[in-house]
């Protein structure tokens, strides 16, 4: 499973990088409201550090709009993703966009419905958004599940995002259904490293090595 990191943090970006997990970053206007940068930038920023896909949303909401924003979006770097949330008029918008080679990401996917739907207008991926089912007692795990049993009864080539990863749990088990991808927030990609056994065990091991060092 491919690891994404769901931020417009150069800091975090540069750290997950290091890490070499990298596989691409997603972004959207929330996260990207929350850094200084001005936005073309730092989108050209996160760009150059990774090879990888990097997602930016178009915010219009005419067909005709998103297919020019997007445009526009998708020559800031060669490895921009343009994500378009579900809707008739963004259906209408990845067809077009997805037939001069633009890559596109579906968002805001709920349904099994809307997942098909992206896939057969040209998606390169959709987006599940698992927590926010979560939040409203869904079974958020259900909807990646099915998308997966769709996508392969007809041999989609979609990619599944794993959206709105809220603990580590959730990285575990979209990895047991087979997503393609997970898209995670910083602070759940650093616990994923963490485990209280792995902690004991380090520090037995250092007052361990002092035994034989003092000898």
């Amino acid at each position: 499973m491919q690891i994404f990191l769901d931020t417009a943090n150069l800091g975090q970006i540069r750290e997950a990088a290091s890490w070499g997990i990298l596989d691409g970053v997603t972004t959207n206007p929330t996260l990207v409201s929350r850094e200084s940068e001005k936005f073309e930038d730092l989108i050209k920023e996160i760009c150059s550090l990774i090879t990888g896909p990097v997602s930016v949303e178009s915010v219009s909401t005419l067909a005709e709009d998103i297919i020019k924003e997007s445009r526009d979006l998708a020559k800031l770097a060669e490895n921009v993703v343009i994500k378009i949330p579900i809707c008739v008029d963004g259906l209408k918008a990845i067809k077009v966009l997805s037939q001069e080679g633009i890559h596109i990401n579906t968002t805001l996917i709920f349904s099994p419905n809307q997942a098909l739907l992206a896939a057969k207008a040209g998606a390169k991926y959709v987006s599940p958004f698992i927590g926010r089912l979560d939040d409203i007692s869904h079974e958020g795990m259900d909807l990646v599940d099915q998308m997966k049993t769709i996508f392969n009864n007809y041999g989609l080539d979609t990619e599944i995002i794993v959206g709105s990863v809220r603990h580590p749990l959730h990285v575990v088990e979209a990895a047991l259904i087979g997503a393609d991808i997970a898209t995670i927030p910083f602070a759940v990609l650093e616990k994923m490293v963490k485990h209280p056994l792995t902690d004991i065990g380090i520090e037995k091991f250092l007052k361990d090595w002092n035994k034989v060092k003092s000898r």
